[in-house]
């Protein structure tokens, strides 16, 4: 139950009519909003509704084209972050912003170092940075370089570095976008227990149900503009998507027709990516959409990374009855898979380019001719995209890293079916992705497959892979320990081979 937050108590941070405006497109306009103490105060709404924006303004990122700021009943102007956190207004970034090539503890503490005498005390960081991260229900070596973690613990040690400051309001931006649902919870109740010592907490989320749970009150945007404000336990997640999006979102998955059998078109033996997936058999066929479940670490992105040739893999593979070997990416790609990676920033896409390049760099191919590129048929060919994939963007003349993350996804699904591939690897297809968005994206996998194209989804989602799968494989410490499919594609059944509390045969 969301704690009971007095209306009377003052806000320790109140904006009245902040607006910002990019070039001519005003992104932001008239927003009010109040963070009180000792209170969860979520922001929704769907990709490019202003929300990171907003936050960006409220945590000194971004100055506010207009409007204004009071902290503690001051009117406050932040020059950047750096002054904003030292009044108190902490940032955790939906990007991961760490320094690879450091150790966990290294980056907790980077620019606060503890020193002893002329020395750095790795001993005191290395053992405070492992308790930041027990503390989120993380369990991290604090010698590991940050390179070597997943996502999602990538995520838990930036949260443990914004947690070191002191801070009497800390904005959450998409944190449970990558975490585990055991991650998940233990970071919600670090949440309660911020709340609980009067930190005011701004918190954005897809996750409807989580806002439910944690909140006190939940303020929605939609286009830039505020449409409500309720306390949260006045609004159902349904309630929540209705104002998100200004309809009923009544059917998330589309409907899925029992899957004829067809011929196999991958087929994987006993395959390993050494040091991650072990053992690995499965086969995909024509038309269908096979899952891929498991905790964080089972082993599921590394399977496919040997797979398309994206990381070391050995075992014998067949696509279409003939043996293939992927060396790299590319081979695969060419041979017709294609592989669109979890982290769609750091991966997938150029974010300092813009759209057109994007989608056509893996095709340029079919854009050259007499040593020059079409460029009029690479225009028709954006345009295309944009309205197959409902690309939402004022022009087309932006960066990919301006998109929200919702169009981002449906730019690098644009970009990948631009070489009209036969199989189609999606891994973690709607992190950090609305409601709204999430519909389309699973529209448009399940008409793929009704294409005849092959889909093997990679997702932490457990309903993800229920409400759109064929067939669910779970993964566990490097190997395929199960197989669910009809009545058995239940959470439980799932949770019980991921844990190894049950054990299985995949087919």
């Amino acid at each position: 139950m969301s704690a009971a937050v007095p209306g009377a108590v003052a806000p320790l941070l109140e904006a009245t009519g902040l607006s910002k405006t990019f070039s001519i497109v005003e992104v932001l306009k008239d927003i009010n909003i109040t963070v009180r103490p000792g209170e969860v105060h979520a922001i929704i709404g769907e990709n490019g509704a202003g929300k990171s924006t907003l936050m960006k303004i409220l945590a000194g990122n971004q100055p506010p084209t207009r409007g204004e700021m009071r902290l503690g009943g001051e009117v406050v102007s932040f020059s950047g972050p750096v002054d904003a956190e030292s009044r108190g207004i902490v940032l955790v970034h939906q990007e991961i912003l760490l320094a690879p090539d450091l150790t966990v503890a290294q980056n907790i503490y980077l620019g606060r170092e503890i020193r002893k005498g002329l020395t750095l005390d790795d001993r005191t960081m290395n053992e405070g940075a492992a308790k930041a991260i027990r503390d989120l229900g993380g369990d991290l070596d604090p010698r590991t370089i940050v390179a070597n973690l997943s996502i999602a613990q990538r995520q838990l040690v930036q949260i443990a570095r914004v947690l070191l400051v002191p801070h009497r309001i800390v904005i959450f931006d998409e944190p449970t976008a990558s975490l585990t649902p055991h991650e998940t919870e233990a970071l919600l109740k670090v949440i309660k227990d911020i709340r609980a010592k009067g930190v005011g907490v701004l918190y954005i989320s897809h996750r409807l149900p989580e806002v439910k749970e944690i909140a006190d009150r939940v303020t929605v945007l939609r286009d830039g503009r505020l449409i409500a404000t309720h306390d949260a336990s006045e609004l159902q997640p349904a309630d929540m998507a209705r104002l998100m999006v200004g309809r009923d979102v009544a059917k998330l998955y589309p409907d899925r027709h029992a899957a004829e059998v067809r011929e196999v078109v991958l087929d994987v033996e006993h395959f390993n990516a050494p040091g991650y997936a072990q053992d690995a058999s499965f086969k995909l066929r024509k038309g269908e959409i096979l899952g891929f479940a498991g905790l964080v670490g089972a082993g599921r992105t590394e399977l496919m990374e040997g797979i398309v040739g994206l990381r070391t893999g050995r075992g014998p593979v067949r696509l279409n009855g003939n043996p293939v070997a992927f060396t790299d990416v590319h081979s695969s790609l060419k041979a017709g898979i294609a592989y669109l990676s979890e982290d769609r920033k750091g991966k997938g896409l150029l974010l300092a380019k813009d759209l057109l390049v994007n989608l056509t760099l893996a095709s340029l191919s079919k854009f050259t001719g007499l040593l020059q590129i079409d460029r009029k048929k690479e225009a028709a060919a954006l345009d295309q995209a944009i309205r197959d994939f409902d690309i939402r963007t004022g022009t087309k003349n932006i960066l990919a890293g301006q998109l929200s993350g919702g169009n981002q996804q449906k730019l690098l699904l644009a970009k990948m079916m631009m070489l009209d591939p036969q199989v189609v690897i999606i891994d973690e297809p709607t992190r950090g992705i609305d409601i709204g968005n999430k519909e389309q994206i699973y529209k448009f996998i399940a008409k793929l497959a009704e294409e005849g194209r092959s889909i093997i989804v990679v997702s932490s989602e457990m309903p993800e892979l229920i409400g759109i799968c064929d067939r669910i494989l779970v993964m566990r410490s490097g190997r395929i320990v199960g197989e669910v499919t009809g009545d058995h594609m239940n959470e439980n059944e799932i949770v019980q081979l991921a844990t190894g509390v049950k054990s299985g045969e995949a087919a």
